[in-house]
């Protein structure tokens, strides 16, 4: 089956798919055809890019590439997944009065975590609809489908189903394991007369083991139950609610990649960004500061073990010479990668960590995750060049573009991480004159990065990224995002401008043709927390009905033209915090306090963010307009935290479970 790759930059201008109830999509079949797509699903233990699509005859198609992250292969490095791509047809193996099923059209297919299929065959003699279920196993490293054919024509038909099974047995010289066996199954065989409106079932498991493991009996109902019921649990925490069903919506399905994506390691449980390329590790900027910060207000226990695993991996490589951290720890924490040389990873994980530790919520983490914060704080420290800012090899781009001796976005992190370690270290019994150190060097960094990076691009009164850079860069942004606003209006016009925006997202470097979600995602991030709810808000939209809607659906990508727009995990992470820290403006100042900053566009009367797990509890955060001003009420299910009238922009404080004063700005 040809896989195509999405034309053009924006990943597919024309709607194709429609919204359909709660976190979900459909694609309605209208004739557009032929069309391929491609999505990733995962499991603890196995991760499948499911190459899919309808071909002109309206006929499905199926490809999976099926990757294994607990089989390692050798060499053992970042890509040492065991994995394969796998095309057998089920439906061809079933025969229909005698015949192979033919004349398959495609009626829908629905995405909810769960790819649903179904489809019509029509032929002499018979009437037929099947519905396909596609989905990973939550436990088992395997590949779970269930087919269900039902008799919709008007008289008794023939179906014979085969039982089927093929073994592959890897060359042991390959595995780290040796041998492994890779099992495509069709269990359980049927022969049956299926009278009008009758229904026959049957399943494909495609899997993987060692040699000598054994392989459990798979029950394709019980496996399908597993997999809603932790899709239930993430669509039933931090719930968003706006009159913009599509953003709501890809939020919604954003959860879903952004918490699938954990692998139960040797190495404990590692978040991985997936792509058939990156898994059972972690990166400095992946795991660490994308999607670590997210997991508290989720509420997901195993993203926050995760969270709490990776910091632990990182606090491993801790050196009493101040030598660099790794930038990712991989092969299920067995090695480590830094081909990048230094890229900032200090910054990365000092301010992923201490604002994961505020938001858990939990003093005991916090005091765990001190000393590792405190060291890459030192790090950077180290780290100042002679005017003051943070010198690295690179970024996390890792020399893709340039970034000189010292980029914008390695000290921006920096400066947010020691505003997040000073509220954490008051809350961890951290002498008061440690903390004010922080304090007085963010203060200085501020200064520093106004004085280094300030400058005039392309005609925009902005930042350059590095010292001497003369074309417009997109993580520009990334001031805004940490309260750093001293150059915000040009910015923001740099950011809008034909330069760098383009049919939704960003361009990595104005005048070419790569663009990264990332920078996009935390773009929209700073255009809210300087205030522009109203054109935030225009562009979420317009990227999220892209991402959601067009012909690459449906969840935030990783590049173009690199790695044909894959799904990695984290960016759906990122887009996560466009809503919490962006829309809502939650900031944790403590393990059990925050302030929000809510960014009600004018086009809304209301929004609201419900079963927030941050902080050590659950909440619910209401906005609605009330004249000119907004209301805005935070309560837990039994009592009220806040509920006071505030003039839009304002930033309220929230103590939990005592809600305190409100300051307007």
């Amino acid at each position: 089956m040809a896989c195509l790759m999405t034309a053009g930059i924006d990943g597919g201008a024309q709607e194709r798919w429609r919204t359909d109830g709660d976190g979900a999509i459909a694609w309605i079949a209208d004739g557009r055809i032929p069309h391929f797509d491609h999505i990733e699903m995962s499991g603890f233990r196995v991760s499948t890019v499911v190459r899919y699509g309808v071909d002109a005859t309206g006929a499905f198609q199926l490809n999976r590439g099926m990757v294994w992250p607990l089989l390692r292969t050798i060499p053992n490095d970042t890509h040492a997944s065991l994995m394969r791509r796998i095309g057998w047809n089920a439906t061809e193996q079933v025969l229909v009065g005698g015949r192979p099923l033919a004349g398959e059209r495609v009626r829908a297919i629905r995405l909810d975590g769960v790819m649903t299929v179904e489809s019509e065959f029509a032929a002499s003699g018979y009437s037929l609809t099947l519905v396909r279920r596609l989905f990973p196993s939550v436990s088992q490293p395997a590949f779970c489908e269930k087919y269900t054919l039902r008799n919709t024509g008007g008289k008794s038909v023939s179906v014979e189903i085969p039982a089927a099974e093929s073994v592959i047995e890897t060359d042991k010289s390959r595995g780290v394991a040796g041998s492994y066996r890779i099992v495509v199954s069709m269990p359980g065989g049927a022969s049956v007369a299926l009278a009008p409106s009758e229904e026959v079932s049957f399943a494909v498991f495609i899997a993987a083991y060692k040699q000598g493991e054994a392989a459990p009996a798979l029950d394709v109902d019980a496996e399908l139950a597993a997999r809603r019921a932790l899709v239930a649990e993430w669509q039933e925490s931090l719930v968003l609610q706006t009159p913009d069903t599509v953003i709501n919506t890809l939020f919604a399905l954003a959860k879903i990649r952004g918490a699938e994506s954990i692998f139960d390691t040797q190495g404990g449980l590692l978040h991985g960004p997936g792509g058939e390329a990156f898994y059972a590790a972690i990166w400095a900027n992946d795991q660490a500061e994308y999607i670590n910060p997210f997991f508290p207000f989720l509420g997901y226990e195993a993203g926050n073990r995760s969270a709490l695993t990776s910091f632990r991996h990182f606090a491993r490589f801790m050196n009493a010479d101040y030598r660099r951290l790794p930038s990712s720890i991989i092969a299920e924490g067995l090695d480590i990668w830094d081909g990048a040389g230094d890229r900032g990873d200090a910054a990365m994980i000092a301010c992923g960590a201490a604002r994961y530790a505020l938001a858990r919520g939990s003093v005991e983490e916090a005091r765990e995750l001190w000393p590792l914060i405190a060291w890459c704080l030192e790090y950077c420290h180290r780290q100042l060049n002679a005017e003051g800012v943070v010198a690295s090899d690179s970024d996390e781009l890792e020399n893709r573009f340039p970034s000189g001796d010292a980029n914008l976005c390695t000290s921006s992190l920096y400066y947010d991480a020691l505003l997040s370690a000073a509220l954490l270290g008051r809350e961890t019994g951290v002498k008061a004159g440690q903390l004010a150190d922080y304090r007085r060097q963010a203060e200085q960094l501020r200064a520093a990065i106004e004085a280094y990076f300030g400058a005039t691009v392309e005609g925009f009164d902005t930042y350059q990224y590095y010292k001497g850079n003369d074309i417009l860069r997109s993580w520009i942004c990334i001031p805004l995002t940490v309260g750093i606003d001293e150059r915000k209006e040009a910015t923001l016009e740099a950011l809008f401008s034909p330069r760098l925006r383009v049919d939704g997202g960003l361009l990595t470097q104005a005048g070419s043709r790569t663009f990264w979600d990332r920078s996009t995602l935390y773009a929209l991030r700073g255009v809210y927390a300087c205030g522009e709810a109203n054109r935030a808000t225009a562009w979420l939209h317009d990227y999220s009905a892209r991402r959601l809607l067009g012909d690459h659906v449906p969840y935030p990508v990783e590049a173009y033209p690199e790695g044909a727009q894959r799904h990695l995990s984290a960016e759906s992470g990122l887009y996560g915090r466009v809503v919490t820290e962006g829309l809502f403006g939650i900031r944790p100042t403590g393990l059990k306090s925050f302030t929000v900053t809510p960014r009600l566009p004018d086009a809304w009367e209301r929004m609201a963010l419900r079963q927030i797990k941050a902080f050590g509890t659950a909440f619910d955060i209401e906005v609605r307009r009330e004249g000119r001003k907004i209301r805005l009420t935070v309560r837990t299910e039994n009592r009220v935290l806040l509920d006071k009238s505030i003039p839009a922009g304002a930033t309220a404080s929230v103590t939990v479970p005592v809600a305190v004063a409100v300051n307007s700005r």
